[in-house]
């Protein structure tokens, strides 16, 4: 299966949450195509930092506005119609559920309908980055599109989940009832240069340890598995599928998949540290298993990982290693 570019010089795109760590990076693959892109971003969890290479760039606006309370429509970047909206925006980490759960509601649930209602007024293609958690703690492994998930409603990580899902819904009635061109990529764990080092998120959390020489602080037994993307292969498939007519949901991440034990362990041999692994509480509904099935984004979209493992970690490493001097 090969796609065909679709948006490409001369359109217009709006990214949600362009100046996060996974959008940054769509935003910069979107310019390099010559796509004028409008980037919106409320700088709760995003980083000016992370698109400060573009600021001279004539066909990149970044605008500080919070989505939750409506596009801001003032702006003169919004007087033209766009080709294209990606709904990127969202706190996605756990520490970001305990500290930030109305504003992930929100963004999930207000702010999608708002971006679907511009959507239908402009004609664009409406991608919506959904994601693994929309599984939950799943029973199926590993986790294919037609799984309907384990999500408890009320925890601490529904403010996320439940968002997400809302999101999805949402995103297939403005489909079903108006016409509306959409996808929807589930995200799997993802990593690379621009993670927040205090995200809360494993990976970031291990390499800050480790390179600071501080015990690497694993949850639980360690034996909890992930399958870790790296950022450029996210990048690829959800450009993949915004050029595509697909409609999704589709999945999208690797299946390497290792033991939170072993990511640790990796993480502190490619640091050359001396940290040692100690283990604390495991968070609550914390899943036991995550790895996507990868069967539709190989037949719809021709998608294929490319970055090893090792490889990511190691171009992760040299990003935090020039950060925390």
């Amino acid at each position: 299966m090969k796609v065909v570019q679709r948006f490409g010089s001369g359109h217009r795109i709006l990214v949600t949450g362009g100046a996060g760590f996974v959008p940054s990076h769509v935003v910069d693959v979107l310019i390099g195509r010559g796509c004028t892109v409008v980037a919106v971003d409320n700088f709760v969890t995003g980083s000016k930092e992370n698109v400060a290479h573009l600021a001279d760039t004539p066909t990149f606006t970044l605008v500080e506005a919070d989505i939750s309370d409506g596009l801001p429509t003032h702006h003169p970047a919004f007087a033209e119609r766009f080709d294209a909206i990606l709904h990127m925006a969202s706190p996605a980490s756990p520490t970001d559920f305990e500290k930030l759960p109305v504003e992930i509601l929100r963004v999930g649930s207000v702010a999608t309908l708002h971006l679907l209602e511009r959507a239908v007024a402009d004609g664009a293609r409406f991608l919506m980055a959904s994601t693994s958690e929309a599984y939950g703690d799943p029973k199926e492994h590993p986790q294919r599109e037609t799984y309907w998930g384990n999500v408890n409603p009320i925890g601490v990580r529904s403010v996320y989940d439940e968002s997400k899902r809302f999101a999805e819904a949402a995103t297939m009635a403005y489909h079903r009832s108006r016409g509306l061109d959409v996808a929807i990529v589930r995200i799997f764990n993802t990593y690379g240069p621009r993670m927040r080092p205090d995200d809360g998120r494993a990976i970031p959390t291990f390499i800050s340890q480790a390179l600071r020489g501080e015990p690497i602080t694993v949850h639980g037994t360690g034996n909890q598995t992930r399958s870790i993307c790296y950022v450029d292969d996210l990048v690829r498939g959800i450009l993949l599928l915004l050029d595509s007519t697909e409609t999704g949901p589709i999945n999208c991440g690797t299946e390497h998949e290792m033991s939170m034990r072993q990511l640790a362990e990796t993480i502190v041999s490619l640091c050359g540290s001396s940290s040692e692994v100690t283990y604390i509480t495991r968070a609550a509904d914390d899943p036991e298993m995550r790895r996507p099935d990868l069967t539709l984004a190989r037949q719809l979209l021709g998608y294929e990982p490319r970055i090893a493992p090792e490889e990511g970690l190691r171009r992760t490493i040299a990003y935090f290693r020039e950060r925390l001097g």
